[in-house]
C-alpha cells in the first residue's frame, strides 16, 4: 500500500517508513506537491487531522499526519501546540509566537518561563515538598492520524514523560532537535539528545504513536 506522510521531512519520512513497512511511504515532495496547510486546530489531534485531511483530497490516497509539541506543567500546558513557535509569555498562561527563533532561543525562554513559573507555585504553595525537579515535570505529546477519507481514520495519542532542565546550560545532547536537549529523563539519566537513535525511537511519542497505528492497520 502507498501511503502518504503530511510532511516534508524526509527524516520522519524514514521513521515511519521502518515502522510502517512494507508500505511505501512518500511525502508531498516525491510527487512535486507543495503542501503547507494552516494549522488552525485548538489541539495536536485537530491539526494532525487538518494536514491528513488537507493531503487527502490532493493525493486521494492513505494518508498519515501527526502533531506534536511539549507541554510544561507549570505553564499549565504550554507550549503545546505553539511548540514550534514559542516566544514566551507575558503571564505565564498567555503564548507569545514567533517564527524568527532558533531552537536554543526558544529553550532558553520555555525555562525562563519555566523558572517563573516554579517560583510563583512556591509562593503559593509553602509548604508542598516536592522538588524542584519534580515540579519541573514536562512530557513531548503526539497525535497521529491514518486516514483513509470520507471521514473514515484512526488516530492515536502518545507522550514521552520527562522534566526540563533549570538552566539552558544544563542543555545537554547532540542528536534529536527543538526541545530533546532540555528535557530530562530521570530513567535514563540523560537528556532526550543524549539517547541513542534506537533508544529514543524506542519510547518517543511518535514512535510509540506510529507502532500503535501500524499495529490497527495490520489489523484491518
Amino acid at each position: 500500500m502507498t501511503i502518504f506522510l503530511a510532511s516534508g521531512n524526509r527524516h520522519k519520512q524514514d521513521e515511519i517508513a521502518q515502522i510502517f513497512s512494507p508500505n511505501e511511504i512518500l511525502i508531498p515532495a516525491d510527487r512535486g506537491i507543495k503542501f503547507d496547510p494552516e494549522e488552525t486546530g485548538a489541539t495536536f489531534v485537530e491539526n494532525s487531522l487538518i494536514k491528513a485531511r488537507a493531503l487527502w483530497n490532493i493525493v486521494q490516497e492513505p494518508v498519515i499526519a501527526d502533531d506534536s509539541g511539549i507541554c510544561v506543567d507549570l505553564l499549565d500546558g504550554a507550549p503545546g501546540i505553539y511548540s514550534a513557535r514559542y516566544a514566551g509569555s507575558d503571564d505565564i498562561k498567555g503564548v507569545k509566537i514567533s517564527t524568527k527563533l532558533d531552537s536554543n532561543e526558544r529553550n532558553k525562554i520555555l525555562i525562563e518561563q519555566t523558572n517563573i513559573g516554579l517560583k510563583a507555585f512556591r509562593n503559593k504553595n509553602p509548604t508542598v515538598t516536592h522538588s524542584d525537579m519534580e515540579l519541573r515535570s514536562c512530557r513531548f505529546v503526539c497525535a497521529m492520524v491514518l486516514y483513509f477519507g470520507n471521514e473514515k481514520f484512526y488516530v492515536v495519542q502518545e507522550t514521552l514523560e520527562g522534566n526540563l532542565v533549570s538552566s539552558i546550560n544544563d542543555s545537554a545532547g547532540s542528536g534529536g532537535f527543538g526541545y530533546d536537549p532540555v528535557v530530562y529523563l530521570p530513567s535514563f539519566n540523560k537528556t532526550v539528545a543524549e539517547l541513542s537513535e534506537n533508544q529514543k525511537n524506542s519510547i518517543s511519542h511518535r514512535g510509540k504513536a506510529g507502532r500503535k497505528l501500524a499495529l490497527m492497520l495490520k489489523q484491518l
